[in-house]
């Protein structure tokens, strides 16, 4: 049987949410006394905790952590209502609209042949919408830099600022990876100028995060899974060191390698 629901039972479901949201506002202590900028930062938790779900590819989880966030929605909007400013519906509302002017080729008579287009249009559209000066305008200022980084490249190639082919990408990948061995070689012995080592090795990431783009790669996601991987492999280390008696601190780097090796092959 489909666990599935009809679009009925989905009405439904959001009817009874509200008036649940509806009725804590009123009566519960915590949810009487929250404010949008009370909630904003538990909003960025459930939302990494939402990441974390996906990455480990937990459905329940990921149903659990949306519903999370859902609620986050409601609430803001409840609090909206109460404000005078907007209530679920506009908001809905205006979110509809905004995808109807942002599909033309959905909902007008603009032709695309590809994914590519789309995104293309997009960044127009919503650079006309928010008459912002600059297509980098709309990169929120508070992005994690890697984030940041992926989302300022999507911009410009959005309006045709990009490279043509991958393999320009990767040699622009090994010029500045030269640039950098040639300027703060690691078996020289010498003191580095921090700040300029700081800007070529930003120069570097910037250009790997392009590459990993023109590859289809998501560098954020692939730096957390290198992330899990390393944490799943040094816990292991951890606790095989701990089985046989022995502390890490105490250990030679050679003692630790063994377990190391044995972590890679789990």
């Amino acid at each position: 049987m489909s666990n599935l629901s009809s679009r009925a039972q989905q009405l439904a479901s959001f009817d009874r949410l509200l008036t649940i949201m509806d009725e804590l506002r009123a009566q519960c202590p915590w949810d009487k006394k929250q404010t949008t900028e009370s909630l904003r930062h538990l909003t960025i938790e459930e939302t990494f905790e939402l990441s974390d779900a996906i990455l480990e590819g937990n459905p329940e989880e990921i149903k659990k952590e949306l519903g999370d966030i859902l609620l986050h929605i409601v609430f803001y909007a409840k609090i909206g209502s109460e404000n005078n400013h907007f209530d679920i519906s506009t908001l809905i509302d205006s979110l509809c609209e905004k995808l109807v002017r942002r599909h033309p080729h959905i909902y007008g008579d603009t032709k695309v042949d590809d994914e590519e287009e789309v995104k293309q249009n997009w960044e127009k559209i919503k650079l006309k919408e928010k008459g912002n000066t600059s297509v980098l305008g709309g990169v929120p200022k508070s992005l994690p830099a890697l984030i940041k980084s992926m989302r300022i490249q999507e911009k410009a190639r959005g309006v045709g600022f990009d490279w043509e082919e991958k393999q320009q990408v990767w040699e622009k990948v090994e010029e500045e990876m030269q640039e950098f061995k040639e300027e703060f070689n690691a078996s020289l012995d010498t003191e580095i100028n921090k700040e300029k080592a700081t800007a070529e090795f930003g120069d570097l990431l910037f250009s790997l995060i392009n590459y990993a783009r023109f590859i289809d790669i998501n560098p954020e996601e692939a730096l957390e899974r290198t992330n899990l991987k390393f944490i799943k492999r040094f816990q292991y280390l951890e606790d095989a060191a701990r089985e046989s008696g022995k502390s890490l601190a105490n250990m030679s780097l050679a003692e630790m390698d063994i377990y190391w090796n044995e972590a890679k092959k789990q």
